[in-house]
């Protein structure tokens, strides 16, 4: 966990892949603008494409909560992301920032949307699934400014979003921090009932797995600093 503070190489390649993320959603966005579909189909489209993105951001937040490799490469990012159970309240940003910023903690969005560009410009694709993987990239880093907004935020407008569940609400997402092994979802969480059966069958919980690293941790840096 020192080692994400200490080395700036970590902090810059999380900026690198925000950077790579968002400039790959622009581009995206730019390219389908002349692919037609029309407004029934760019409706369904977004509406499969906001229930796959609650899906399949939730199944990798459910896989990193219990990966344990700190001592790869890429450890300290894995122990920078176990951080959020110790500190849920974020720093308070603008909502453009916490979109760039927390765009940078999803690697695998890298070359999902890599992969969608090359879709995009071979125009045989079909043109709804080519819109439906445009709509999971960049809702991808909605869902962490939904996360954000649970987490933080105090507008009125934000906790409506919740309430008719467009976006994510305490509520539901408070489980996930008080119990454990369940609802990972954080676009408005509408995959949860899901996703906790398969985190029942496959994992045992960070609780008494990734997040006793830092427990140790913590009383080591305790123990240090006596």
């Amino acid at each position: 966990m020192d080692l994400y503070r200490a080395q700036k190489v970590y902090v810059a390649f999380s900026k690198l892949v925000a950077t790579l993320n968002v400039s790959l959603q622009v581009v995206l966005l730019y390219f389908i603008w002349d692919i037609q579909l029309g407004l029934a189909g760019q409706v369904v489209a977004f509406i499969l494409a906001f229930v796959l993105t609650d899906f399949l951001n939730g199944l990798v937040h459910m896989i990193m909560d219990h990966k344990e490799s700190y001592d790869s490469f890429y450890g300290p990012l894995v122990a920078n992301f176990h951080l959020h159970h110790q500190t849920p309240k974020y720093t308070r940003h603008s909502l453009p920032l916490v979109y760039f910023n927390e765009s940078g903690a999803k690697i695998w969005l890298v070359p999902f949307l890599m992969l969608t560009l090359f879709f995009v410009m071979n125009y045989s694709f079909n043109p709804f699934l080519i819109h439906t993987l445009v709509y999971i990239g960049i809702l991808s880093s909605v869902a962490e400014v939904s996360h954000y907004l649970c987490h933080t935020s105090d507008s009125k407008v934000a906790h409506f979003l919740a309430r008719i569940g467009i976006l994510l609400s305490r509520e539901h997402h408070a489980p996930h921090h008080e119990k454990d092994n369940m609802n990972y979802a954080f676009l408005n969480g509408m995959s949860d009932p899901l996703i906790n059966l398969i985190a029942r069958t496959f994992f045992a919980g960070y609780k008494n797995t990734t997040d006793q690293h830092f427990v140790k941790y913590a009383g080591e840096v305790g123990a240090n600093q006596r």
